[in-house]
């Protein structure tokens, strides 16, 4: 029933804005998977969850998660939202990603180990997409990673020019397959 229930909201947000969505399915858990599997969860004391939707990544990535750990999860559409907060009650909550040093400052939260993002960037405008982009590296530190996942390769340059790129996995079990960027914040000597 929950899977049924994730499938509507999904398809119910895509329908109202498919640019924001960007997708009609949730994240397969195979996507999933290799997502949470790409993080250092020792290393997380901070970690946000930009896009996190219907929750496909968050369950797994709250089974990982050391105990005092601070989460924040972004999430545009009300609905899954709503849902998200009734599930993790323990988390933090905002709706737009790109207020994202706004709301680490509202928790005193000082910069993020990690950030797991779906956010759709092939559908932002560049404006958009570089806001955020800027948002995300600023709130790192130095040596965090970044998890993004996305359903061409069209940020790899993006991405390489201002982080450095650890690897990309290409997730075939997903509708669309998709692509798993792993990134790391450049340290301040380097």
């Amino acid at each position: 029933m929950i899977k049924i229930t994730n499938f509507l909201l999904f398809l119910l947000a895509f329908l109202k804005n498919p640019k924001r969505v960007g997708n009609i399915f949730p994240s397969s858990a195979f996507l999933a998977r290799k997502i949470v599997h790409s993080v250092y969860w020792n290393d997380v004391r901070a970690i946000a969850e930009l896009g996190a939707g219907t929750g496909a990544i968050t369950r797994i990535m709250e089974a990982n998660l050391p105990s005092s750990a601070a989460v924040l999860l972004f999430e545009r559409d009300r609905r899954m939202r709503k849902a998200l907060q009734r599930e993790y009650p323990h988390f933090r909550f905002a709706s737009n990603a790109s207020s994202l040093i706004k709301k680490m400052n509202q928790e005193q939260i000082l910069q993020l180990d990690c950030i797991i993002c779906g956010l759709p960037f092939f559908n932002f405008s560049k404006t958009m997409r570089e806001h955020i982009l800027a948002q995300m590296i600023q709130a790192l530190r130095p040596g965090g990673r970044l998890v993004l996942y996305q359903y061409s390769l069209h940020m790899k340059q993006t991405l390489a020019g201002e982080l450095i790129m650890e690897n990309i996995h290409f997730v075939p079990y997903n509708f669309p397959p998709a692509f798993v960027y792993t990134c790391r914040k450049k340290d301040n000597d380097t």
